[in-house]
């Protein structure tokens, strides 16, 4: 009597300490194939598309404040160019008609490029979006982990199990999951830190965009439009990184041990998460900014 009272006891604290397991295994892989699924869509946006509030808050200061800037930059340096041109000439003794033409035209030039800041900016960044959405069509379908399959292999397993060994699996499960939503917040933060990244470099364009037609300040200039590549291209690397994880957790559910496949979905994550951190510097590495 006492016998089968125990063992229907501990079939009941097994079918309870399973539904415990699948339950968490089931949330933490719903929570990384949401994650994962959003990276594409946040970093396909553009700066206007991300937030239009703060965009509008950018474009305001942008032609409030830095504009001036610019206008006062950009008389400057073509005041310093007019007066290169003068002394390399000789004090105008030897000065040709076609340089006043040259003048006009890279004045003409500076002034289209201060005038045209934002589009030009953004731009660059619509080619960012563009290559992010054409990745996400490539590699979005394969990112989610099969929960329905691994959940039936799980199942199959824990029926052999222990009961303390099923115990050891839901602390272990809670573990993993709580570490995985730590991922996840730190992913969204790295996406959230490259969009208020752009925000800041678009905040001053008008400066360095001043600076073009003058060889000694265009540098400025140069490498902040490499800045503005490396943050656009980012996205693209970005996905790169999505598409190379969506490639290993199709396999996830071959396994035969439920901790290997627990802990290889975690590496995976982690990983993800590691190059998205390192896509900034790799950007940066390749466009010399």
């Amino acid at each position: 009597m006492l016998d089968s009272i125990w063992e229907e006891l501990e079939k009941k604290i097994h079918e309870l300490l399973e539904e415990f397991v699948l339950a968490n295994m089931e949330r933490m892989y719903e929570d990384v194939n949401e994650r994962v699924g959003t990276i594409a869509a946040e970093v396909g946006k553009t700066p206007q598309a991300w937030n239009g509030d703060v965009f509008s808050l950018i474009r305001k200061l942008t032609d409030s404040v830095m504009m001036p800037i610019a206008g006062a930059i950009i008389t400057y340096v073509l005041c310093y160019e007019l007066i290169s041109m003068v002394i390399e000439k000789n004090t105008l003794h030897d000065l040709d008609t076609w340089l006043f033409f040259k003048y006009i035209f890279k004045a003409a030039i500076a002034v289209y490029l201060v005038g045209h800041t934002m589009d030009i900016t953004l731009a660059v960044f619509d080619v960012g979006k563009h290559l992010a959405s054409s990745s996400s069509g490539v590699i979005s379908h394969k990112t989610d982990v099969d929960v329905a399959t691994l959940m039936e292999k799980m199942k199959e397993q824990m029926a052999d199990m222990k009961n303390g060994e099923l115990l050891a699996l839901v602390m272990e499960t809670a573990f993993v999951g709580i570490l995985m939503k730590i991922l996840s917040v730190i992913i969204t933060v790295a996406l959230y830190g490259r969009m208020i990244e752009i925000y800041l470099y678009i905040s001053v364009a008008p400066v360095p965009f001043a600076t073009f037609t003058n060889r000694e300040w265009g540098q400025i200039g140069t490498h902040y439009l490499k800045g503005l590549f490396a943050l656009a291209f980012q996205a693209f690397f970005i996905m790169v990184c999505v598409g190379i994880y969506g490639v290993l957790v199709t396999n996830i559910h071959t396994s035969d041990n439920i901790h290997s496949a627990l802990f290889g979905v975690t590496g995976y994550a982690l990983l993800l998460m590691t190059a998205i951190l390192k896509t900034g510097a790799h950007s940066r590495a390749i466009f010399n900014a």
